[in-house]
């Protein structure tokens, strides 16, 4: 299977669908299985253009206190606990894990999973190439250390951080040895209203970290036209992550801004598109505008009847299409030339035809 600088190397882009624990309630709204579910998002995944799925592996008794208050949006996700929602959806153990790892792989899409714990990071180890940091570790500093140590790639999400740490992060990571680093842009807000998204914040960590690839990982509720995505792909994020589901309508979890596979479809086509309408930076004629090139601009052209041995005046000329002969920008050279042969009315003037003031023929 291919690795992510790869993929971004053929399509331009890498985009993780994030599963998360989604797959929970896909079951339940499908009568199936847990796992089965989460099979199944993975291939609506692959199916619709994902690069990779990505799930959370955490058991809530490492992760939260009993009473640790919710984050979130209580609108769209009641539970008010931390503890209590992350309890509702820890079920998964590594066999688990390698099992959806191991179906991945069949679909031919790249498994990931967060660790947000150092048992699931030692278990993670075999079934996925690349580890995720949360934003919500990025200041774990032993824990990054200690994932970083693995000495595989890291995508590190920055919502709610400083640039001081987002250094301290980074100076953590490469103490390890480890250099491959990506950063993503991300908004710690579930779900992030429009205005704070705050998409420029890509081109800033471009600027600040040019050594280092840029991603961004989106909590927006995903507009009609995927167009949110879309931008942070043209301002420069190579890697784009974002929650899915099969259905945005259930309440709770991540649903409520995950994208679906209609969604995911067409930010593909975007993605395609842009890539495809960006072309080179560099200016110069194009091999499609050759034609046009010549065609469609203007030559200088007799207005009347020139003899042969008449010296040209600037009232003896027009300009007009095509330009196959000598181009209005050598006028002043045509001016004051000398007809070396008769020259018809509403002919392109060349440069055998005359000879330029002050040079030789042609």
């Amino acid at each position: 299977m291919r690795d992510y600088k790869s993929i971004i190397k053929e399509r331009g882009f890498f985009i993780i669908a994030e599963l998360g624990v989604n797959y929970y309630d896909i079951a339940e709204k499908n009568n199936i299985s847990i796992i089965d579910a989460a099979r199944l998002m993975i291939d609506k995944a692959k199916e619709n253009g994902a690069d990779a799925v990505k799930f959370q592996a955490y058991k809530a008794e490492k992760l939260a206190i009993k009473d640790s208050p919710a984050y979130w949006e209580l609108k769209e996700e009641p539970t008010t606990s931390q503890f209590e929602l992350f309890h509702k959806y820890d079920k998964f153990d590594e066999d688990d894990y390698k099992d959806l790892s191991i179906y991945s792989s069949k679909k031919n899409i790249i498994f990931m999973s967060t660790p947000f714990d150092f048992e699931a990071t030692d278990f993670l180890f075999d079934l996925m190439p690349i580890y995720k940091i949360s934003s919500s570790d990025l200041n774990n500093t032993p824990f990054i250390e200690y994932i970083a140590s693995k000495g595989k790639p890291i995508f590190l999400s920055t919502g709610a951080a400083t640039l001081r740490e987002i250094d301290e992060a980074i100076s953590v990571i490469t103490s390890t040895g480890n250099n491959e680093i990506c950063l993503l842009h991300c908004i710690l807000d579930y779900p992030t209203e429009n205005k704070n998204i705050n998409l420029n914040m890509i081109k800033y960590l471009r600027r600040i970290y040019p050594k280092y690839l840029i991603g961004y990982s989106d909590h927006a509720k995903p507009d009609k036209n995927m167009l949110i995505t879309t931008l942070a792909y043209v301002y420069g994020a190579k890697i784009i992550e974002k929650h899915f589901t099969l259905d945005k309508n259930i309440v709770g979890n991540d649903h409520y801004h995950a994208m679906d596979p209609s969604d995911l479809k067409k930010l593909i086509t975007n993605l395609k598109l842009v890539r495809e309408i960006s072309g080179q930076f560099k200016k110069e004629p194009l091999e499609c505008e050759m034609i046009s090139r010549k065609m469609a601009r203007r030559s200088i052209v007799a207005n009347n009847k020139i003899d042969k041995g008449d010296i040209i005046n600037r009232d003896n000329l027009v300009f007009k299409r095509p330009g196959t002969g000598i181009p209005p920008s050598m006028l002043d050279r045509v001016v004051g030339g000398v007809a070396l042969r008769d020259i018809h009315e509403d002919e392109i003037i060349t440069f055998d035809s005359i000879k330029l003031k002050n040079s030789h023929k042609g």
